[in-house]
């Protein structure tokens, strides 16, 4: 158990650091909201802009592909490390790492637009830092990750179980000069002696 618990925690640390360069990215290539300045305050400048949902979307899609990444890694590494710990940590990791590039991607540029809204001429126009709406999305890391790590466990996509059988062996396998086993051990045939048939006698 405690074994688990530490994998499940490592598992969950390097996911949320992951949240960092996301972020960053999300903040490289989706659009920002553009406001105009009106008393010291940002009202939208076009309210029929996409933009708003545009940063949802990017979001969405960079976070279900770090989610796609992570659970193949989780599932290669499960092999060695354990199933449960790595299966916790992933979902977690994932939700805490969406929340990083989530308010980190928002900060970036924050001071900025605040400082255009105290200074800034009314009319002037000022991009926002980006943000959320549909907040669901931050969910979208740790289920893409549990999800793409089930279905890679119940395909079996590395032959784990098939290995396991093998590994086990048969119990019935006989040597020679031994009694073998038939029927699950049912019935015993007697090993033949060297050179004789097993079914003639010897007056």
């Amino acid at each position: 158990m405690a074994s688990r618990i530490r994998i499940g925690l490592l598992a969950a640390l390097a996911i949320t650091v992951l949240g960092v360069p996301i972020g960053l990215l999300w903040v490289a290539i989706a659009p920002r909201t553009a406001y105009q300045v009106s008393g010291g305050k940002g009202l939208l400048a076009d309210p029929e802009t996409e933009t708003l949902i545009a940063a949802d979307g990017w979001f969405a899609v960079l976070t279900v592909a770090a989610g796609l990444l992570c659970g193949v890694a989780a599932y290669v590494l499960a092999g060695r490390l354990g199933e449960q710990g790595l299966l916790v940590g992933i979902a977690a990791g994932g939700l805490a790492a969406a929340i990083v590039a989530w308010r980190l991607g928002h900060l970036v540029g924050q001071s900025g637009y605040r400082h255009a809204l105290r200074t800034a001429g009314d009319g002037t126009l000022v991009h926002a830092p980006l943000g959320l709406h549909a907040y669901g999305v931050v969910l979208a890391w740790p289920l893409t990750a549990v999800v793409v790590f089930g279905l890679l466990e119940a395909l079996d996509v590395a032959n784990r179980e098939s290995r396991a059988k093998l590994a086990a062996g048969d119990a019935g396998g006989g040597r020679p000069g031994q009694a073998d086993e038939v029927g699950g051990g049912e019935l015993d045939l007697e090993a033949a002696p060297t050179g004789r048939d097993v079914d003639r006698r010897e007056p």
